[in-house]
């Protein structure tokens, strides 16, 4: 059974950082692109980064472009998201998903599965 798993989330200090882990199971992960997405209260889910199956391509929205970084390690079957000077308004539920395209757009309908999310809370 194709699964995704989350985690590295919590509380964290304005200016901190956290790495974030989306591990994979029941399925080869080098067939699939991986995106982060994110949702905080009363909003919607919005795109944050996604990285291609092979890895050499990556997206980042303009909100968190040089603060987080996302890399894959298809032999762990996991994909990370560096998230550095983390800001109050990065506050969300993360998500990890895999699409099966190359190297899909970062909307939540091109990915086909997904984790079921950890928690970020940045706050003093």
């Amino acid at each position: 059974q194709l699964q995704l798993v989350e985690s590295g989330g919590g509380l964290v200090q304005p200016g901190g950082s956290l790495r974030l882990s989306c591990a994979a199971s029941g399925f080869t992960l080098d067939y699939y692109s991986i995106g982060w997405f994110r949702q905080a209260p009363g909003k919607e889910r919005e795109g944050v980064s996604c990285i291609s199956s092979g890895g050499g391509m990556t997206n980042y929205a303009d909100s968190v472009k040089g603060r987080f970084t996302i890399s894959r390690d298809n032999a762990k079957k996991t994909v990370y998201l560096q998230m550095n000077s983390l800001k109050p308004e990065d506050t969300a539920l993360y998500f990890c998903a895999a699409g099966t395209l190359q190297f899909p757009p970062l909307q939540t309908y091109a990915y086909n599965y997904w984790g079921q999310g950890t928690q970020v809370t940045v706050s003093s």
